[in-house]
């Protein structure tokens, strides 16, 4: 019996987009406006490309400069911690990786876009200037990854287009008796994901493990 002929790959960026697709962009748009971030005639342009577009593809170019969520205006609280570490009010990967571990000062506003790459925050070890931080979290064909602790609570407000804009099953419950700093996620994940997990402190697993056999 004759073998069937492998299935061509299927490429993403070619597939048709839904009405829903659409206006989804479409509210992206609208609010950058808002924002100042475009001005009115360009808001008519992207608006026009993005009710002709018919593909994924098409979708890319319109968002790729805007992050995807609106930046709150600066709060009055007060920092938590001296600052310490490298302070970034970006993380971007084009193409390639880029990773913010250990002590570092994550300020309200700060932009993760990944296109075709990978961004990962891990702020268990991070110091926040105030208590509750936007992160405008964006991935178009890759992925962005946000790590936090057991105490964080996280507010997810964006959404997936062709992709996953979700939080994750956590590695450890919620600390809901000792409540932490609230972290919003905003964005879009245009054929990619952005995802936010709860996990222990880095090291802690290690330490209960020499623990019970140091007992």
């Amino acid at each position: 019996m004759e073998g069937h002929a492998p299935e061509p790959h299927r490429d993403a960026s070619r597939m048709r987009i839904s009405d829903e697709d659409r206006h989804r962009v479409a509210e992206v748009l609208r609010q950058a406006a808002g924002e100042g971030r475009i001005d009115i005639d360009e808001l008519d342009e992207r608006l026009e490309a993005t009710y002709q577009a018919k593909t994924y593809g098409e979708l890319v170019p319109i968002t790729v400069d805007l992050p995807t969520g609106a930046v709150p205006a600066p709060r009055p609280d007060l920092p938590l911690g001296a600052p310490t570490g490298p302070r970034y009010t970006s993380s971007v990967a084009v193409m390639s990786e880029t990773r913010r571990t250990g002590p570092w000062l994550i300020e309200d506003g700060h932009t993760a876009f990944a296109l075709m790459g990978s961004v990962v925050l891990d702020l268990r070890d991070a110091r926040f200037e105030q208590r509750e931080v936007t992160v405008n979290a964006s991935a178009v064909m890759g992925e962005v990854k946000i790590l936090v602790d057991a105490a964080t609570t996280v507010r997810m407000e964006g959404f997936g287009v062709m992709g996953e804009y979700s939080e994750q099953r956590p590695k450890v419950p919620f600390d809901a008796d000792n409540p932490g700093v609230t972290v919003r996620v905003r964005g879009l994940a245009l054929m990619g994901s952005v995802h936010v997990q709860r996990r222990g402190r880095p090291g802690e697993g290690l330490r209960k493990r020499l623990g019970r056999h140091g007992s």
